[in-house]
């Protein structure tokens, strides 16, 4: 049971090869260090063994993934490597086109080529753009806000496709907003390039790196104006990955789960559960909404507790103690 990971290096993909590590599985992990941290790599060691393999590469170079899927036995793939951010997607779409459709289209025609029978692909809710219907359930139609929403839709379409015509079977996560980190503190979201991502930058608040978080619209319709997310825990999403690659998919060529925790939170209720989780004020000021976002998503996970017997098993005090603990070991230098 060798497992390749696809971007393993970052934020889900590292809890990722923990997890599948901790459960038994040889590990081999491709990344091309674009939006992970080198220094992750004698984390992940740590956590898992000291010669795990850690590729340097890229997913949209065929003739790469080639070599590896060469050099190694895989029975699986767990594709993460992506361009991720919403609003960069608006300013850099086809950079966005490119990567994301190239790298899905290579890994699974290397699958197919070399027998590989499991491939579990790291999509998003963002497919789901604006649903006139909460939650949302894996029968919502898919109607994505951004060049982002849209390559991972075109993403899963290419893997149900070629699924359908070969012996490859594709799980599709559809997740929510992941936050947390490993217990260790070891490892956690760490990106390249300080994004807008919420719990991230509540986090440098709190720390007192970043004078204040932006309020992105306290206008929509929602209890306290603020947006409604459903953030689940990156290990819950790590073992729901685990899950997905050794269930029995009957006669299904491909699925596709959501992975969340059915809970939807305000910006300001997050605000709230951070103050209480680190001890620090959350300064903050309301701006204008962006490209993309919209104003309330929170998950229906029945179908992958009904079909892979995953359900999210940490709650947002623990999702963000966690995060606290590792943004802490970081700015102490110990990690």
């Amino acid at each position: 049971m060798t497992t390749l990971v696809v971007g393993g290096a970052g934020y889900v993909g590292s809890h990722t090869v923990v997890a599948l590590h901790a459960a038994g599985r040889d590990v081999v992990v491709l990344d091309d260090f674009s939006n992970a941290r080198s220094d992750v790599v004698g984390e992940l060691r740590t956590l898992t063994a000291p010669n795990l393999a850690v590729i340097e590469g890229d997913a949209t170079d065929r003739a790469a993934v080639r070599r590896l899927c060469d050099e190694h036995d895989f029975d699986s793939i767990v594709h993460f490597a992506a361009c991720k951010s919403v609003p960069e997607s608006f300013s850099e779409p086809l950079r966005y086109y490119r990567n994301n459709l190239l790298s899905t289209l290579n890994l699974a025609e290397v699958a197919i080529e070399r027998g590989i029978d499991r491939l579990v692909f790291s999509s998003s809710a963002v497919v789901y753009g604006m649903p006139e219907q909460l939650p949302v359930t894996e029968e919502t139609p898919p109607a994505p806000q951004s060049p982002y929403g849209t390559t991972k839709l075109i993403c899963e379409r290419i893997l149900a496709d070629a699924s359908a015509c070969s012996a490859l079977r594709a799980v599709i996560l559809r997740y929510f907003n992941p936050v947390g980190a490993h217990a260790s503190g070891r490892i956690g979201e760490q990106p390249i390039e300080a994004g807008q991502n919420l719990v991230p930058v509540v986090m440098r608040v709190a720390l007192g790196s970043a004078d204040r978080l932006q309020v992105f619209g306290d206008d929509y319709g929602t209890r306290d104006g603020t947006a409604v997310r459903d953030f689940v825990h990156v290990m819950d999403l790590a073992e729901g990955h685990l899950v997905a690659l050794e269930a029995d998919l009957g006669t299904q060529s491909s699925c596709v789960f959501n992975l969340g925790t059915g809970i939807g939170t305000t910006v300001l209720e997050l605000i709230e559960a951070a103050e209480a989780a680190t001890g620090r004020r959350i300064r903050y000021e309301v701006v204008g909404r962006r490209p993309g976002d919209i104003a309330e998503s929170w998950a229906d996970c029945s179908r992958a507790a009904d079909e892979m017997g995953w359900r999210a098993r940490r709650g947002l005090p623990q999702m963000l103690a966690d995060h606290w603990h590792f943004v802490n070991r970081c700015a102490d230098g110990s990690a």
